[in-house]
């Protein structure tokens, strides 16, 4: 079990008496939250003024009059496969946050509470004001929700994020490490919860979450789970026969974690959008329009759906930076409504708030593509006006699992397309002007990348210099400014020396204690990207300018020998990336060695560094296959906690092995109709070297050494031009693109 005491004694003993309210309608909920977003209740306000304004000693007192928990706290004692266990101790601080959450769960009679990573699009990355998880826990990573009864706090992440975590949670926190053999998934736990609670009360287990931060697939796996686990109650068990309903949603209220964050909240932001320009988008706002309709009558769908960020981003060819850090994108819905009367027009309509739309390029732009502007806060009002329109013939398509259960609560089940959408595929596979753009982004990115590591070698060997963290992030990212087209980083920078190479998306910072120096004693693992007004590029090495162990040699050469086994892959179509994952860890698997991250993730074009819907991946479930003109990350790695982190990644592109294929549009009838199996290939997006100091020659075959060597000749003819004759730059180029010595053969 999770606990050390099972769930049924857990709420007898912990959990306060709740009385179960009748249920209400959706879209009244939805319509509430949205204007309870807006302002709190007086006596919320004054409790979370309190909070914010009280002393250390005064905010004991005020958690002293309502925890009547006792004195017992829990600590952080064990770390396992699974969870981070909890032992039992007194005078421990209390968490003013996690205590005024539970005084709401109290007065709003909730017994569970989930606060999710998420913003209303479900972004990966989201503006400082949906970092509600992070507020709550002090937990910064991309991803992990928090679930929060009266008694208990726990957090789940996956493994990226495990060491990170274990180090920013307080002991007020269990840490369910998502994934491993025994932690059940949040629906399932959650489930379990309400089956107990409701074997021993007789009533519904009532989770509170915010609708428009929890994605709609979400909230039906929750459900499902509910119904799962309430089977198994016997007749003797249920006051009602005909209604075993366990576990009841209520999404009625404002977002707690606003309630407590009060006016410290940071406000959502409003960047102003910006056109970007067709000679990198590659093909026009009607043109993606029209193939989006034509899609639709397909799928008899009267209305199209998009939430996701990057998504609206692509289809009206417009960018925006300062909304979310590092994603060039803008907070915005979007909608396509066929005319119910002229089968041949469309309404398209951008959600968004109307200071991002205020500049003349881009309402000309808008205006040019026949799209109407519409305030942000419309969209649930107006999917529910047109499935109300119509209720027989209106069909929205949405993709659930992207998209919050605000909109999609407002959908009939009759009514609902729920499938992948239309901009996903045309998104994920470039066309030729956006992988033109790729592929510049990524000489550019070399040209950076050979500057910045040419004066870090020259600092830690020939100054004999320990450089920080901080001082390594700050000069990369210097030497990616001075390219054209930079605008800022793909995500924040990972500098990790030694240990914190280990954990996998560690961030430094000036004034943690966790900041390392490198010096000729270290190793450094360096993931980092730029966005330029072309491209997005997404790179990681791994680093060292003195003499490392064998063991560290060892694990080097393994992970290479993945990257290599990836990257020389050749596969038919139809393909799934998790067909491939195996080739990036055998070498790894043959020394019993492996690493807890997917091997690839798709990138963006002058998009978002992670986009799907493509994966190479252990995870079987992502059946999307592999296409011409996607581009994939290859990054297998090697971690030792507490020593070392290794990874090498590359970007690579799709495309297939005989170049007619390629050449052939993808309307190309006389070219679908073809019986012939074709093949698929990668070709090499990053060019930066590869450390061969680094490398046990004895373990490489002759094929891996000639791969090596002929990658580093494209990456010299690729980034010397870029660079000054004599050049500190040029003079490392050259070193580090040289033939590998093969005499340990």
């Amino acid at each position: 079990m999770l606990s050390r005491m099972p769930h049924r004694n857990r709420f007898t003993t912990a959990l306060l008496a709740l009385t179960c309210t009748s249920s209400h309608n959706f879209s009244a909920l939805c319509f509430g939250a949205t204007s309870l977003h807006q302002s709190a209740s007086t006596s919320v306000k004054a409790s979370s003024a309190l909070i914010r304004g009280s002393s250390n000693t005064a905010r004991t007192a005020f958690v002293s009059n309502f925890y009547r928990g006792g004195a017992t706290r829990m600590a952080s004692s064990t770390t396992d496969e699974d969870t981070t266990t909890m032992a039992e101790v007194g005078d421990e601080p209390v968490d003013p946050q996690l205590v005024a959450l539970r005084e709401h769960l109290a007065k709003l009679e909730l017994d569970v509470y989930l606060v999710p990573s998420d913003d209303p699009h479900l972004s990966e990355y989201v503006p400082d004001a949906y970092k509600r998880r992070a507020f709550l826990t002090n937990f910064h990573g991309s991803a992990g929700t928090a679930v929060v009864l009266p008694s208990e706090a726990m957090l789940w992440t996956d493994s990226r994020y495990f060491n990170e975590a274990s180090l920013s949670l307080s002991s007020h926190w269990k840490l369910m490490k998502s994934g491993q053999p025994k932690v059940p998934s949040i629906s399932k736990y959650v489930a379990e919860l309400a089956l107990d609670h409701y074997q021993e009360t007789g009533k519904s287990l009532r989770v509170g979450m915010d609708p428009y931060v929890h994605s709609a697939s979400f909230v039906k796996e929750l459900e499902d789970a509910f119904e799962k686990s309430a089977a198994t109650l016997s007749s003797d068990e249920c006051k009602n026969e005909s209604d075993k309903k366990i576990g009841t949603i209520d999404s009625s209220s404002p977002n707690l974690v606003d309630v407590i964050w009060g006016e410290d909240r940071p406000p959502v932001p409003t960047s102003p959008f910006r056109v970007h320009p067709l000679e990198y988008a590659g093909m026009s706002v009607q043109d993606k329009i029209s193939k989006i309709h034509t899609e639709m009558k397909t799928k008899k769908a009267t209305l199209s759906v998009f939430s996701t960020l990057d998504d609206v981003a692509y289809l009206f060819n417009m960018r925006a930076m300062g909304d979310v850090e590092t994603c060039p994108v803008g907070i915005a819905y979007a909608t396509i409504e066929e005319d119910a009367h002229e089968d041949s027009h469309v309404k398209v309509t951008l959600y968004c708030d109307s200071k991002k739309v205020q500049s003349e390029d881009v309402q000309q732009h808008l205006k040019e593509a026949g799209v109407t502007i519409a305030p942000y806060d419309d969209i649930v009002g107006d999917v529910k006006a047109h499935c109300e329109q119509d209720e027989k013939h209106n069909k929205v398509w949405i993709d659930k699992s992207r998209a919050n259960y605000a909109i999609c609560g407002v959908i009939s089940a009759g009514q609902l397309i729920d499938s992948q959408n239309a901009i996903t595929p045309l998104k994920a596979c470039k066309n030729a002007a956006e992988m033109e753009g790729m592929r510049q982004a990524h000489i550019v990115d070399g040209a950076a990348m050979a500057n910045f590591i040419s004066w870090l070698e020259h600092a830690i060997v020939t100054e004999g210099r320990s450089v920080s963290e901080v001082e390594i992030d700050r000069v990369l990212t210097g030497e990616r400014a001075k390219q054209p087209g930079f605008l800022e980083v793909s995500f924040p920078t990972i500098a990790g020396v030694a240990s914190n190479g280990a954990i996998i998306h560690y961030s430094a910072k000036e004034d943690s204690e966790l900041l390392k120096y490198m010096d000729i004693t270290t190793p450094i693992l360096i993931d980092s990207g730029g966005q330029y007004t072309y491209g997005t590029t997404d790179v990681t090495r791994t680093w060292h300018f003195g003499t490392p162990t064998p063991k560290f040699v060892d694990a080097y050469t393994r992970v290479l020998k993945g990257n290599i086994g990836v990257d020389t892959m050749v596969f038919p179509e139809n393909t799934p990336g998790f067909v491939l994952d195996v080739f990036a860890r055998k070498a790894l698997w043959d020394n019993g060695m492996d690493y807890g991250h997917g091997t690839g993730h798709g990138v963006g074009a002058a998009l978002n560094v992670h986009e799907g819907p493509h994966s190479i991946s252990p995870r079987w479930a992502n059946t999307e296959s592999l296409k011409k003109g996607m581009v994939v990350s290859n990054e297998p790695g090697y971690y030792e906690d507490g020593n070392f982190g290794i990874r090498i990644e590359n970007l690579i592109e799709i495309s297939y092995v005989k170049p007619e294929h390629n050449e052939a549009k993808d309307d190309d009838d006389e070219d679908s109709k073809s019986t012939e199996k074709k093949f698929l290939k990668f070709d090499k997006l990053t060019m930066i070297p590869i450390q061969k100091s680094l490398i046990d020659v004895s373990l490489m075959t002759e094929a891996e050494l000639d791969w090596l060597d002929e990658y580093h000749a494209i990456v010299f003819e690729k980034i010397s031009p870029l660079l000054d004759a004599g050049s500190p730059a040029m003079e490392w180029l050259v070193k580090s693109c040289a033939k590998i010595d093969r005499s340990g053969k």
